[in-house]
């Protein structure tokens, strides 16, 4: 059986403006985030927390990777016009968004956070609680910055590959009263050890990634399966694909 892993995303804080924002180019050392659309907290269960990636991540080499799943290649010239565009929707905008003091009152609800990085290689991100939900009552620029984004999602759907990763998130979450007969422990996948409160995860790299891929095949999901422990202990096993600065 699968699911489907929430499609926001959980990121780092990390505030503060940068300075006149062009895309940046990873001249020494791997491409790394140049702007991202992702999300943190909301009313969801441990283990789509913990998978959930970001929504839309864009790379310095043109990279554009959505929810783990999608991937699409920008030129440098539509990088920089993305990053340049992120830019002039952010700056000046507040660590975190307060909308109008009129605003409707919105829980549970996971909070947008919007992302740019900027020469000196800081990220400036900028966080918005419930902005789907009461988008009239923000700046409209915070909007535009997630529609920006949100075409960048679109396409990566309509017109770019599966994403795929050598490496790969898994989570365990016990599960002693599901129901179905569980297998046996994949072979090569570490088993969950300490505590279980509520779930276990660990990033597994190249022969762990596959064997838990064979034994939980995924497709365009995130896998998810009931297995035994050698010790008797029962998990529903989930991952994701790493992303390539996890």
């Amino acid at each position: 059986m699968t699911f489907l892993v929430a499609t926001l995303s959980l990121v780092a804080a990390c505030g503060g403006t940068g300075p006149d924002t062009t895309a940046v180019a990873a001249e020494d050392g791997p491409a790394q985030p140049v702007a991202l659309w992702g999300a943190e907290g909301g009313f969801v269960t441990a283990t789509m927390n913990a998978l959930r990636p970001p929504r839309v991540v864009v790379y310095s080499d043109g990279l554009v990777i959505v929810d783990a799943t999608k991937k699409l290649d920008l030129t440098k010239a539509q990088v920089d016009e993305t990053v340049a565009s992120m830019e002039k929707y952010l700056t000046g905008q507040p660590p975190t968004a307060t909308p109008k003091p009129d605003a409707p009152m919105v829980t549970d609800i996971p909070t947008t956070i919007l992302g740019v990085r900027a020469k000196d290689g800081k990220m400036l991100e900028v966080r918005v609680p419930a902005l789907d939900q009461v988008a009239d009552y923000y700046p409209k620029e915070l909007s535009d910055a997630k529609k920006l984004m949100d075409g960048l999602a679109s396409r990566a759907t309509t017109e770019g590959a599966d994403y795929t990763a050598t490496r790969v998130r898994m989570v365990a979450e016990g599960a002693a009263s599901a129901e179905g007969t569980p297998q046996a422990w994949p072979a090569g996948v570490p088993e969950p050890s300490g505590t279980v409160e509520p779930i276990w995860q660990q990033d597994l790299d190249e022969a762990a990634s596959g064997a838990l891929i064979k034994a939980v095949p995924a497709g365009q999901e995130y896998g998810k399966a009931l297995f035994k422990t050698s010790s008797g202990a029962v998990f529903v096993l989930s991952w994701r694909y790493l992303l390539p600065d996890e």
